[in-house]
Parts: C-alpha cells; structure tokens; sequence
C-alpha cells in the first residue's frame, strides 16, 4: 500500500506530508510526487492545492501526464482525498478571477463565499464547527460540533445535496465536505485541524471503497 501526495509546486506540503506519515505509521509509504508513474503505482491519491482555483488547475494541467493519471486512478476506484483547492478542482467549473473548466469528478461549481451578515468578513479565516449533513466512512468518529480550520474565499456549491457531507455556518452553509463514491475532499486543512483532521486521515488511510 502506497500513498501519492500530489505536489503541482503551489503551497508546503510538508505539514500534509507530516500528517499523512504519522497516521500512516509506517504501514503506507507517503510519496510526495508530480510523477504520474508514481501516481499510478499508488494505492491512495490526495490532491492538496493552495491560492487560487486558475492557477492550481493549469499547474496540475502543466506537468505532462499528471492529470491523467490521477483521473485514471479514480476510474480504477482508488481513494481520492481533496483537501483545499484540491477539493475546488473535483469541481465541473470554478469562477475565481475567469471561468475555468475543474476535473468534473463532483458535478458543481466553485462559487465566492457572500455571508449575508457584512459583520462577516471574506476570506474565511480560522476555526469552524462542522454540521455534519451526509455518512461516510471517511467520516467515522467525526461528528457535528467538531471544529476544523479554514483559510478560503471561494467554496463548492454541489450540484446534488447528496454530495455535500458536511457545510459550516459562517453568515450561510458553506460546504465544507464533499464526496461522491471513491472521492472524498475537504474545504479545510486536515493537517492543522487537529483531532478532527488527523481522525479523518486515519480513516482515509483504511477505507477501502
């Protein structure tokens, strides 16, 4: 068992990289790659993403090969973890500076966060209580109440509500999970939300769609 932690050059993954190694305990090795070999030799993908939605999506498009293989290895129903705007790109579109086309892995569009309460300010900054709406194994041991830490300005907007597993409150439900069978992603970083976070990597690192 073999884990791919996509790296397309945009953010540090080395508190992701850090997260994913301590849960895997040694049993699964955590290769940080832009190798679609390594990709596709890989049991578990995750698709990490910082800044914005344009420039994440031509980065993973730039490195010849990527792409594909990381489509490849969910139409082969291997486990796919978005975290941030890896989430955003699973998208069918986003809306961030220009309408770009996402890998259209959960129908839906990535949409700028508009609280109704201007008290509210944008980008969404810190600690937030899920609302768990959906099941999921990904999802064991996490429930609503729990908090996780977000730093965005844009979030997914599903085009079905069955895909939606959990959204916060901040001014309006502002999804906060997705997933849609061997995907699964988050709006918040796993890796700096500490219990909740590190539980939902465990669970990541043992589901077997």
């Amino acid at each position: 068992m073999s884990v791919a932690l996509i790296d397309i050059g945009i953010g540090n993954l080395h508190s992701a990289e850090k997260a994913f190694v301590r849960m895997a305990e040694g049993r699964q090795p955590i290769h940080v790659t832009a190798d679609p070999e390594v990709v596709r030799r890989a049991d578990r993908v995750v698709l990490p993403g910082d800044g914005a939605f344009p420039a994440c999506r031509r980065a993973l498009a730039e490195v010849p090969g990527l792409e594909a293989a990381v489509l490849e290895a969910v139409r082969a129903g291997k486990p796919l973890f978005g975290i941030c705007v890896g989430m955003q790109l699973l998208a069918s579109v986003g809306h961030e500076f220009e309408t770009v086309e996402g890998l259209g892995l959960i129908p839906g569009e990535v949409v700028r966060i508009a609280p109704s309460d201007p008290r509210l300010k944008v980008p969404h900054m810190g600690w937030n209580d899920l609302v768990v709406t959906g099941s999921h194994p990904v999802l064991a041991g996490v429930a609503t109440g729990d908090h996780a830490y977000f730093v965005h300005s844009w979030h997914f907007r599903v085009a079905n509500p069955v895909h939606r597993l959990a959204y916060v409150e901040y001014g309006d439900e502002v999804t906060a999970i997705v997933g849609r069978d061997n995907v699964v992603a988050t709006q918040f970083h796993p890796e700096k939300s500490q219990a909740t976070g590190l539980r939902m990597i465990q669970n990541f690192l043992e589901w077997r769609p």
